[in-house]
C-alpha cells in the first residue's frame, strides 16, 4: 500500500500545483490569449510551424522526458524515497515548472528566439555570447550522452548484420526504432500534405504502433555499436535539418502515446500490487545523509542527480529553441510548458516506485542500467521473474525508454544547430545569408549541424561514463542561468519575477557545489598520478563550466538587483 500511497499524494499535489501556482504564474506574467504567436505570424513551413495543442505537447513533452525522470530518480533512491518524492513534487511545482513555462513564455515574446536572445535583451551582448557557448557545451554532452546511450540499446555483437528472425532485447528496439521514424513520415504526410484530420491520423498511427510493436518483437535488426553510432549520427543531422512537421512534431507526437501508455501500464500494476501483493516497495524512507553506499552526499548530489523529474536546464532549450516557434496560441503554454514539467515529475515518481519494487536487485547491481531496473520493477507487478507477463511488459518497457532517448537526441541536435549560427550572427541579421566572409560559412545550418554531431557522435562512441556524470551538473547550473535569465527579462518589463528567486539561487549553488567537489576530485587525482584521459576532460569540462557560470551570474545579479542597467524589452 505504501507505492498506492505514494503515486496517488503525488498526483493529487501535482494536480493542485497546476491549477493553482500554475494559473497564478499566467495572471502574473500576463499570458494574452489573444496575442499572436511567433508560429503564426513568422510561419516559414520549416521551423516556425503552429502546431495542435495535443501534438506539441507530444513533442514537448517526448524531447524534454527522454530517460532522464527515469535515470534520475532511480540513482538518487540510495537516499530513500521520501527525498526523492519530495524533490519531485515541491521541485516540480516550485522549480522545474516555472523555469519550462517562464523559458517558454520569454521566448514567445521574444519571436520565438533563443534563451541567449533572452539574455542578450536584458543583460546584453557578452552575456549572450558567453550564454551560447555555455549552452553548446551542455548540448555537446547531450548529444554524447544520447549517442552512446542509443547505440547501446541497438547494438549486436560484432559480426552481426542484418534482419533476424529470433531478436534479442536490444535487435527487437531497433528494429522497432526504425519503424517507428518510418511511421513519423507518413504520418507527417498524411496531416500536413494529405488534409487527413489528427483524430483519424492519430487514431491510424496507435495502430501503427501496434502493427511495428508486433513486427519488432518477432524480426529485429542487427548492427555493431560503431554502425550503430554513425547511422544514429546521420539519422540526427538529416531529422535536425529537416522540417519540424515531416519528423519533428509527428515522430515526437506519436512517441508521447508510448510515454502515456507505459506511465498508464506503471499506474495499473501498482494498483494491482498492492491489492494482490505481487511485488512489494521495499525502499527505505530514508536511508541517512550519505546515502546507502556511503559515497555520496544528499547536498547537492540529489539535487544534480533527480535532474528531468524536478528540474532541467535542457528544458529551457526545448521549450526556447524548438517549442516556442510551434506555439499556436499563448494559452496553450501553461499546459505545455508548466503542464508537462508536472507530468514527467509524475513519471519520476512512478521510475522511483519502479525500483523500489526490486530495491534489493537494484543495490546489489543486479542491472546493467536504470533503465532495466525500471522495466523489470514494473513487469514485477505483473508477473514473476521469468514469465510470459513479466517478459512481454519488461520488453515493451525497454522498447518505450529507448525511443524516448532518441527523441531527446533528435531535438538537442536541432536546438545545437540554432544555437551554433546565432553565436555567429551579428544584429539585424535573421540568417547565415545576411551574413558575410567567413561568419557566413559558420553560421550555416548544415556547419554548426556536422560540427556538434561529428565531435558529439566521437564522444559518445568513447563510452567515456565521466560524460553522464558532467551532463548532470552542467544541465542543472544551466538550469540556474536560465531562471536568472527569465527573472532579469521580466524585471526588465515590470512583470513580478520573485518567484524566481529561491529556485534561481538554490539550483546555482547546489550545481556549483557539485562542480567544486569534481574540481577538488580530479585536482587529487592528477597530483597523485592516477588520471586517466576522461579525468583530465572532466578536469577541464568542469572548470570551463565554473568560470563561464561565473561570469554569467554577476552579469546576471547585476541587472536583477539594479547595480546595471539593461535595454528595456
Amino acid at each position: 500500500m505504501t507505492a498506492l500511497l505514494i503515486i496517488v499524494v503525488a498526483i493529487i499535489l501535482l494536480v493542485v500545483g497546476y491549477m493553482t501556482y500554475g494559473n497564478w504564474l499566467s495572471k502574473e506574467w500576463g499570458v494574452d490569449p489573444n496575442r499572436e504567436t511567433p508560429a503564426v505570424k513568422m510561419a516559414d513551413g520549416v521551423d516556425y510551424v503552429a502546431a495542435r495543442p495535443a501534438v506539441l505537447l507530444g513533442h514537448h513533452f517526448s524531447s524534454i522526458a527522454g530517460a532522464g525522470p527515469i535515470n534520475g530518480p532511480i540513482q538518487a533512491s540510495i537516499f530513500g524515497w521520501v527525498p526523492v518524492f519530495l524533490w519531485c513534487v515541491i521541485g516540480g511545482i516550485f522549480f522545474g515548472g516555472v523555469h519550462d513555462y517562464g523559458a517558454m513564455f520569454a521566448s514567445v515574446r521574444h519571436d520565438g528566439r533563443s534563451l541567449a536572445e533572452v539574455i542578450k535583451d536584458s543583460m546584453g551582448k557578452r552575456a549572450h555570447k558567453l550564454f551560447i557557448i555555455f549552452a553548446l557545451l551542455v548540448l555537446l554532452l547531450v548529444i554524447a550522452s544520447f549517442v552512446n546511450v542509443v547505440a547501446g540499446t541497438f547494438f549486436s555483437e560484432a559480426g552481426q548484420f542484418g534482419i533476424t528472425t529470433s531478436p534479442t532485447g536490444n535487435q527487437t528496439t531497433a528494429m522497432i526504432s526504425l519503424l517507428f521514424i518510418v511511421l513519423a513520415i507518413i504520418y507527417g504526410l498524411a496531416t500536413n500534405r494529405m488534409g487527413v484530420g489528427t483524430t483519424p491520423a492519430t487514431i491510424a498511427g496507435i495502430i501503427g504502433i501496434c502493427l511495428i510493436v508486433v513486427l519488432g518483437l518477432n524480426f529485429g535488426f542487427a548492427m555493431s555499436r560503431t554502425a550503430w553510432i554513425v547511422l544514429i549520427c546521420a539519422y540526427i543531422t538529416i531529422a535536425s535539418l529537416a522540417p519540424v512537421w515531416i519528423l519533428l512534431q509527428p515522430r515526437d507526437y506519436l512517441s508521447s502515446f508510448l510515454l502515456y501508455a507505459m506511465m498508464g501500464l506503471a499506474i495499473i500494476g501498482i494498483l494491482v500490487s498492492a491489492f494482490t501483493g505481487s511485488a512489494t516497495f521495499t525502499i527505505p524512507a530514508f536511508t541517512g545523509w550519505s546515502g546507502i553506499n556511503g559515497n555520496s552526499y544528499l547536498f547537492p548530489t540529489l539535487f544534480i542527480t533527480v535532474a528531468c523529474g524536478a528540474c532541467s536546464g535542457f528544458h529551457s532549450l526545448v521549450s526556447t529553441g524548438t517549442s516556442s516557434k510551434q506555439l499556436a496560441n499563448e494559452r496553450d503554454a501553461q499546459p505545455i510548458g508548466y503542464g508537462s514539467m508536472l507530468i514527467e515529475s509524475a513519471l519520476g515518481i512512478i521510475s522511483l516506485i519502479a525500483v523500489g519494487m526490486v530495491f534489493d536487485k537494484y543495490i546489489a547491481s543486479e542491472f546493467g542500467s536504470p533503465a532495466v531496473a525500471f522495466a523489470s520493477g514494473i513487469a514485477t507487478m505483473f508477473g514473476s521473474d521469468g514469465s510470459t507477463t513479466y517478459n512481454t511488459v519488461r520488453a515493451l518497457l525497454t522498447l518505450a525508454v529507448s525511443v524516448f532517448a532518441l527523441t531527446s537526441l533528435d531535438t538537442g541536435t536541432r536546438l545545437s544547430r540554432f544555437m551554433f549560427s546565432e553565436l555567429f550572427l551579428k544584429d539585424g541579421e535573421a540568417t547565415y545569408q545576411d551574413a558575410t566572409g567567413a561568419r557566413k560559412l559558420l553560421a550555416h545550418p548544415l556547419f554548426g549541424t556536422l560540427l556538434m554531431v561529428v565531435v558529439g557522435g566521437i564522444l559518445g562512441g568513447l563510452s567515456l561514463s565521466q560524460i553522464w556524470g558532467l551532463f548532470g551538473a552542467a544541465n542543472q547550473l544551466l538550469a540556474g542561468l536560465a531562471l536568472m535569465a527569465v527573472a532579469a527579462w521580466l524585471g526588465n518589463v515590470g512583470k513580478n519575477n520573485k518567484m524566481f528567486y529561491i529556485p534561481m539561487v538554490f539550483m546555482l549553488v547546489a550545481t556549483l557545489s557539485s562542480l567544486v567537489l569534481t574540481v577538488k576530485g580530479k585536482i587529487t587525482l592528477v597530483g597523485g598520478g592516477g588520471a586517466a584521459w576522461g579525468d583530465w576532460f572532466q578536469l577541464i569540462f568542469a572548470a570551463a563550466m565554473i568560470i563561464l557560470a561565473i561570469i554569467l551570474v554577476v552579469e546576471g545579479f547585476g541587472v536583477l538587483f539594479g547595480k546595471k542597467s539593461a535595454k528595456k524589452a
